[in-house]
């Protein structure tokens, strides 16, 4: 895949000593898998899951494979599904050519479906993974089948003030003075303060995942790259922001064929809900859900309604009858909204529509 973004030739950052392993559920497995230059980890349910058609979950910038168990769990019965933890997040060590550029994440993903030869698959992304997302089926659209994006990191010309403390992660010693200013934080402070910047109401969280996620964050804090890997993978997202020509990420979103289901958050504090309906009018034929008290993870704050509308999507387009009444409306134009429904796990409000029919 080519492009326009300059290699980085740093030094690979160390790989981290022995200690605590990242969290696993119950239900759940976790597996290292090697290729050449990059070893990943990955997370999927646990069980055989023969016949079903395949996924592959990507998180967003600070995340991690943990961001999409209940998804995964809630749509085990329907595709085999594998989340990713990026190079250098979760449990995966950081990449041999320290690239976190859009392009180098996209080229990860990539030579990981190459590696299994799963392709197609259903790709599902979040945030920074739904730009990786977004880029990999504009290039390879042999290897997807459908494409789901929640809060999609695509350019901005205006972000919001919300997001731009974020952003300036990009600058050159901003991570290192902002370690140093929040060295007496502790883990759960930490985790508490992500919560309440990524959901639309933090106290959606049950406990046993607030302290799963407080687990995760002292583990990652640990880390000798943690700080480093957040610098040089906001400063990825930047530049694609301000790559134009073919490399655009909006031109790129015109380019994909695949299906495309768009999942946006009303109270999304780091990408605009704004940006929704340009999105919708992007991705050719795509269908767009509009949650508006949903934050900028939707699918861990309302993960039935989430999987409801995959569901759908994977209905009309391996041509599996829907179980139960569909909730989707096919009467919205070009990126509009039909009246609100209550959603299934009680999100208010949610809307959805045929982004791609008048």
């Amino acid at each position: 895949m080519s492009s326009t973004e300059p290699p980085d030739t740093r030094t690979a950052l160390p790989v981290p000593p022995g200690g605590p392993g990242p969290y696993v559920g119950a239900e759940e497995t976790l597996r290292s898998v090697s290729l050449p230059g990059v070893t990943l980890s990955v997370r999927a349910p646990a069980g055989v899951r023969e016949g079903l058609p395949p996924a592959l979950y990507v998180h967003g910038l600070g995340g991690s494979s943990q961001n999409w168990s209940a998804l995964m769990s809630l749509l085990a019965d329907r595709v085999d599904g594998e989340a990713l933890d990026l190079p250098g997040f979760g449990d995966s060590p950081p990449p041999d050519d320290g690239n976190y550029s859009i392009s180098g994440q996209a080229r990860t993903v990539i030579r990981y479906l190459d590696h299994r030869g799963r392709g197609p698959v259903h790709l599902i992304g979040n945030s920074m993974g739904g730009a990786v997302s977004t880029r990999v089926a504009a290039v390879r659209p042999d290897l997807v089948r459908t494409l789901t994006l929640v809060s999609p990191a695509l350019p901005e010309l205006r972000p919001q003030l919300s997001a731009l403390p974020t952003g300036l992660l990009a600058l050159p010693g901003v991570t290192g003075l902002f370690s140093r200013l929040t060295r007496d934080w502790t883990a759960e402070r930490r985790t508490r303060e992500v919560l309440a910047l990524c959901y639309g109401d933090p106290g959606k969280a049950t406990p046993e995942e607030v302290a799963a996620a407080v687990e995760e964050t002292a583990r990652r804090l640990e880390l000798p790259y943690f700080w480093e890997v957040m610098e040089r993978a906001s400063r990825g997202i930047v530049s694609a922001y301000t790559i134009g020509g073919q490399h655009n990420l909006w031109r790129q979103a015109e380019r994909v064929l695949a299906p495309t289901l768009l999942i946006y958050g009303g109270r999304d504090r780091l990408v605009s809900f704004r940006m929704a309906r340009r999105a919708a009018a992007a991705f050719r034929g795509s269908r767009l859900l509009t949650l508006p008290e949903a934050g900028h993870v939707a699918m861990m704050e309302y993960p039935p309604t989430v999987a409801r509308a995959v569901r759908e999507l994977l209905d009309d387009t391996e041509g599996t009858p829907a179980e139960g009444p569909k909730g989707r409306a096919a009467r919205g134009t070009r990126g509009g909204a039909v009246a609100p429904e209550n959603g299934a796990d009680g999100a208010p409000g949610d809307t959805t529509a045929d982004a791609g029919r008048s």
